[in-house]
């Protein structure tokens, strides 16, 4: 719903009598949307400013006028349209589509404005232009995306805009551990994330190991080091330092994504879990940074990582996140909050972020304290961490490198663990008991 932020006046009595300052502000938006937008069709020797801005003010007055005039105004962009592509069908044999939907959403937004509306139509003009300006990133991406990958989507998108909303919003189990909604929530939440964060690895593609390694490691940083560790037995030491460096990245890249985690389902948490996991990053980034790089060593090497947001990863996500929510609400109901570190700790070892998303969900419901909750979450994250030691260890040929990276991340690890304690004696000196 729009909000309107301007003096919305009446304007059906005499023009003579109308407001100077709302007036001249609906208008001045109107020009600004129709200049801001013609710039980039302009830059693209397209239709442009001066075609964009003075469809937008027709549009402006038009609002101001009334219904009939609005419609006018509307017309008069249609006519501008039609001629438009009746030009570039002369000239080139082809619609000038694009273009002309940009006008024509820059000529209803100069009609809201005429109308005192000003957040819907500046938003309308700001997403027209960057979806004009990023034409060939948005086409590189659809370009890349598999037939398989897209199915997936749209399945997704079916679960959750359709199947989420008629989820009973209440426990279905006599004892209260399963609430298909809230669980199916946070699901779809982490696939979102996981979803944004293949998208971006999509969009700057295989430009070399260390930067696939950082997005990979958003979605999924065991498999980054899988993958990591199979480059290097097909390449060998040419790659060492971008593995090594890659194996950081994924690894900081995973903080950074449990944080959010964190950040989206518990915010009542996100300050106390800073920390721990602040201390962790900026350990990773530090050992990232002692590691020279050597110059064009990754730029061949491409990652093979799968999508995130197929049904099958969803699903499993789902399986994963709902156990360790029921176990966890068992296991403190049973033998007190304590023992959810636990199952923590498991967690960490099948998924840091189904662990983490399920700490969130028994906190938000009072099944854990925020204190339990929060260790949970940081238990959670060391263990995945340090889960990756024997992994490397058995996918790594090279035992100076396995040494190497074994005690880069336990190093991270105690720097977490440092953390906690510092995280507690912080917390009890600003809010004690």
């Amino acid at each position: 719903m729009s909000t309107a932020v301007l003096d919305v006046t009446d304007f059906s009595h005499p023009v003579a009598q109308w407001p100077f300052l709302p007036v001249l502000s609906r208008m001045g938006m109107a020009i600004a949307v129709g200049i801001f937008v013609g710039l980039e069709r302009e830059h693209s020797q397209k239709t442009g400013v001066r075609t964009f801005a003075l469809a937008s003010l027709a549009c402006c007055l038009g609002g101001m006028m009334g219904t009939l005039y609005a419609v006018f105004g509307l017309g008069f962009a249609a006519i501008g349209i039609v001629a438009m592509n009746y030009r570039e069908m002369a000239k080139t044999r082809e619609l000038a589509l694009t273009t002309s939907s940009g006008l024509a959403v820059v000529a209803l937004a100069g009609v809201l404005f005429g109308q005192g509306h000003v957040f819907t139509p500046t938003v309308a003009g700001i997403l027209t232009a960057a979806l004009l300006a990023w034409k060939k990133t948005i086409s590189h991406f659809a370009d890349v995306v598999s037939e398989r990958e897209l199915r997936s989507a749209i399945l997704l998108a079916i679960l959750t805009f359709i199947v989420f909303p008629i989820l009973p919003s209440h426990p279905v189990d006599p004892w209260g551990l399963i609430e298909p909604r809230s669980n199916w929530a946070s699901v779809v939440i982490i696939a979102g994330i996981g979803f944004v964060n293949y998208v971006l690895m999509r969009l700057f593609g295989p430009r070399g190991l260390e930067i696939t390694a950082f997005f990979g490691g958003l979605v999924n940083s065991r498999k980054v080091i899988v993958e990591l560790g199979t480059r290097f037995k097909e390449m060998g030491l040419g790659v060492l330092r971008s593995v090594q460096r890659g194996i950081l990245l994924a690894t900081g890249a995973m903080l950074i994504r449990n944080g959010l985690i964190v950040a989206v389902l518990a915010p009542q948490a996100a300050l106390r879990c800073v920390i721990p996991l602040s201390l962790m990053l900026l350990a990773s980034a530090g050992l990232w940074r002692r590691i020279p790089a050597t110059a064009g060593e990754a730029s061949n090497p491409e990652l093979r990582l799968e999508s995130p947001f197929r049904l099958a990863a969803a699903l499993k996500f789902g399986f994963v996140f709902l156990l360790l929510n029921v176990t966890g609400a068992l296991a403190q109901r049973q033998f007190g909050q304590e023992s959810f570190y636990f199952v923590s700790i498991a967690g960490g070892l099948l998924s840091s972020a189904s662990s983490i998303a399920a700490a969130a969900t028994l906190m938000a419901r009072h099944e854990i304290s925020d204190a339990i909750g929060i260790n949970g979450i940081v238990l959670s994250t060391l263990t995945s961490v340090l889960a990756n030691i024997p992994l490397i260890q058995s996918l790594l040929p090279d035992k100076a490198l396995k040494r190497r990276i074994n005690l880069e991340l336990a190093g991270i690890a105690l720097v977490g663990l440092l953390g906690v304690f510092a995280n507690e004696l912080v917390f009890r000196h600003l809010f004690p008991a």
